[in-house]
Formats: structure tokens, C-alpha cells, sequence
């Protein structure tokens, strides 16, 4: 890029008057002002603007960090229309996706998981992990094109790359051990789902040697599944041991916990907290794949996400899949996924702000986002919203928003709210 091509230069900008949601301060209008580097410079009260300085007006609005997506499967959105399920279950949609990939070009993947990451940035969302299928069916095509799209977004949302080593029945394990070096070195984390592996110890160990090798955290899909005779949680444990992938490792869904009797549960979650493991719960997934072979009173299939809420270990909620066979609805709005986590998940109604920290700090937390959060020398990504406080916000969204990515102001909606007229 020569001279005449570069990006002018950004100014300042003066955020005037909204409320800062930190961590230490209380909720007092403030003003927050953001470096030309995009970084967050100064929070207090009338901040007198530099030279040249935009001014954002956020008179009684709430300040937040931007929302966080810790799961998601960019290279799967919206293929629903291309690739049903119509049995509704996982293993309906995994074989509908690995039919459709194994001839979907890689501009097709560009294309939809494009639309999908403008669609949460709208909403918000200025960070997401996505899992990335790699193996004989979708080959690299999925890692090449969202590696293509974490470039061309870096400057308005932060994308992570899990390399989703994917053991469909029948595939041998010496493809994913031939392949798994490559993929490692194009993601951020490495991944798999080890509940449908056919050798489950050897595949782990492929995972995890990888990840040890590469200095990558695991991010693994864990027992989504309510049969409690056969979860994997202490063949995970060992190779979290045996590699020293401890506080580096995430394990999402894990709804087999909500099958276990409670004392198994209570070790596995002791385990869970003594290595240092974040867990994720996905709950459209969970509550649209999960109990179809039930007769009656369906499980709702997501893990026991109060009890290891309440009991201190970091768990976040996310999207995973948006219009696709494993989820056909999904707008990429996360305080709705807020809103079906604390209902689904059996939080309680002055559990809100908990449901909030799920979209924001702890998912932040687990993606290694150091720079997250609204605190001087963070990355401006910020949301602004009209709305009373955070519980409100949780529970009924904002009637204003405005986001910042890196500093700069890249969304604005309104919701209207008025009275519908009769008719006479």
C-alpha cells in the first residue's frame, strides 16, 4: 500500500456523558475518551476533548464492553436452506454439513459467514471464536477462507480460529494426525469432539500433542450427550495433566453433567476447577438437538449451568451454530442468548447481571482477550445503549445502540417504542 493509499489518520473520540459499566465504579454518568490509537485513554468526569476530538453524545445511556462470542461455526451459517436435517438431531445435521461440504466452493464460505459476522457486530458482538471443520470432507477450505476473513476484520472484530479436527465415522484418525500440524498453525486454538470419535484416547492424544507442540490453548466440543455411562471427563483431565494445558483449556456444551447423579457431577466439577478449565454452554444447540428419543418430559440437554455458576467456575454462553442444520434459527443477538441461558439454564431473575458477564467479561476471559473491558489502555470495542441499567438491558435489550470497534463508531439502530393506534 503506498502513501496515497493509506487510511487518514484517526482522531480522538470523546464519549460525553453516558454511564461506564467498570468493574470498580458505581453507575455515575462519566465520560470516556478514546486515543486516536483506538484505545480506551481516560474515564472521569468532563474530560475536556483534544483538538480535533469527535464527540459521541451518551446522555443517560449505559457504556459497556462489546458483547463476546466464545462459539460459534462461521464456515457452517446459514446453509440451513442448502443442507436440512430432518431428523432434527446432532447426528442428522452432521452428516447434512458433511454432504454440503464437500462441495461448497471457498468464496461460498466467505460469502455467508461475511453476512453473519456484519449481523453480530450490529448487534454488538465485537469478539467471536469460531470452530472451523477440519477433515476429508471440507478439507481446508473452511480454516483458508475465515483465515481470509479474520484479516479483512481485524480492525472492527476480533476472530479466532479453532481448528475443529472433525472425526466423522469411518474417516481414520492417521488423515487428522497427517493434517492436524497444518490446521493448528492457521488457528488460534486447536479443538475436536472426542464423544464421536471411534478411539476416542488416541484422538485426544492428537489433539492435545498438537496443542502442546504449537502453544495453543484446547477449545473441545465435551460429551453432548445425556448418557452419563459414557462420558469422557477423565480421559480429558489426564491429557490436561500430561501436556500442562492447565487454565488453557475450554470445554464446551458438556451436557452429559446434567445427567450425572450429583456426587459424579461434584467430582467432575472439582476437577474442572482445580485445572483451571472454562466451560461454554450453547444453549439453542443444546435445546434443539438434545432428548428428540425421549417419549416424555424431554430434557432440556444444556449442562448444569447455575450449579457451576454459583460454585465460582468460569462459564460462558454463546451462539454456536446460526441457520444451519444444527441450529435453523439465530439473529447473532447475544443478550438473546443471555435471555435463553438464564431460562434454560435455570438462573434466577436477579441472576441477570451473571447472565451478562456470560456475554462479555468471562467469555472474554476464556478467548485470552487481555485487553477487554472497559478500563484505561483496553481496545475500544464498546457498546452504547439506551437502557435503564444492565438488568434491563439483559431482559429486554435497548431502545438506542451505538458500537465502537477499535474506537471507531460502526453501528447505530434504533428500536422504536410506541403505543400501537386502534382502530376507531
Amino acid at each position: 500500500m503506498n502513501q496515497m493509499q493509506k487510511e487518514p489518520a484517526r482522531s480522538a473520540v470523546l464519549i460525553r456523558g453516558g454511564i461506564p459499566m467498570t468493574k470498580t465504579a458505581s453507575a455515575s454518568p462519566a465520560d470516556v475518551l478514546i486515543g486516536s490509537d483506538g484505545r480506551i485513554a481516560a474515564i472521569g468526569d468532563r474530560i475536556d476533548p483534544p483538538e480535533g476530538c469527535q464527540i459521541i453524545k451518551a446522555d443517560g445511556c449505559l457504556i459497556l464492553p462489546g458483547f463476546v462470542d466464545a462459539h460459534q461455526h462461521l464456515d457452517k451459517t446459514g446453509v440451513l436452506r442448502f443442507a436440512p436435517n430432518p431428523s432434527g438431531t446432532l447426528q442428522g445435521a452432521r452428516d447434512a454439513f458433511a454432504l454440503y461440504a464437500r462441495n461448497a466452493p471457498p468464496e461460498d464460505i466467505l460469502n455467508r459467514a461475511s453476512l453473519t459476522i456484519a449481523q453480530c457486530l450490529s448487534q454488538g458482538t465485537t469478539a467471536i471464536r469460531s470452530h472451523v471443520n477440519v477433515d476429508k470432507d471440507a478439507g481446508f477450505n473452511g480454516m483458508e477462507a475465515l483465515a481470509q476473513l479474520r484479516r479483512d476484520w481485524a480492525d472492527r472484530v476480533r476472530l479466532q480460529l479453532v481448528a475443529f479436527m472433525t472425526p466423522h465415522p469411518g474417516q481414520d484418525l492417521d488423515w487428522l494426525r497427517a493434517n492436524i500440524d497444518r490446521a493448528v498453525e492457521q488457528g488460534d486454538a486447536v479443538g475436536g469432539t472426542p464423544a464421536v470419535a471411534e478411539d476416542p484416547d488416541t484422538y485426544l492424544d492428537i489433539i492435545f500433542q498438537a496443542a502442546a507442540q504449537h502453544g495453543r490453548p484446547v477449545d473441545l466440543h465435551m460429551d453432548e450427550h445425556l448418557n452419563a455411562s459414557r462420558q469422557l471427563f477423565p480421559k480429558v483431565f489426564e491429557r490436561v495433566r500430561r501436556f500442562g494445558m492447565q487454565g488453557r483449556t475450554v470445554l464446551s456444551h458438556c451436557s452429559v453433567l446434567s445427567a450425572m447423579p450429583r456426587a459424579g457431577f461434584e467430582a467432575v466439577m472439582a476437577e474442572i476447577r482445580d485445572l483451571g478449565i472454562g466451560v461454554i454452554t450453547l444453549p439453542a444447540a443444546n435445546l434443539y438437538l438434545q432428548g428428540r428419543d425421549s417419549d416424555i418430559l424431554p430434557p432440556r440437554g444444556l449442562t448444569r449451568v447455575a450449579e457451576l455458576a454459583r460454585a465460582g467456575i468460569p462459564i460462558a454462553t454463546a451462539s454456536d451454530n446460526i441457520q444451519d442444520p444444527f441450529v435453523p434459527t439465530g439473529s447473532g443477538d447475544m443478550l438473546e442468548i443471555a435471555r435463553w441461558t438464564l431460562l434454560a439454564g435455570h438462573l434466577k431473575g436477579d441472576e441477570l447481571e451473571l447472565a451478562y458477564r456470560m456475554i462479555t467479561g468471562i467469555p472474554a476471559r476464556l478467548m485470552g482477550l487481555d485487553d477487554h473491558g472497559l478500563r484505561i489502555g483496553a481496545r475500544a470495542d464498546l457498546v452504547i445503549a439506551r437502557s435503564a441499567d444492565i438488568a434491563s438491558l439483559v431482559a429486554g435489550g435497548a431502545t438506542e445502540m451505538q458500537i465502537l470497534a477499535a474506537g471507531r463508531l460502526v453501528s447505530e439502530s434504533t428500536r422504536r417504542l410506541e403505543p400501537m393506534a386502534c382502530n376507531a
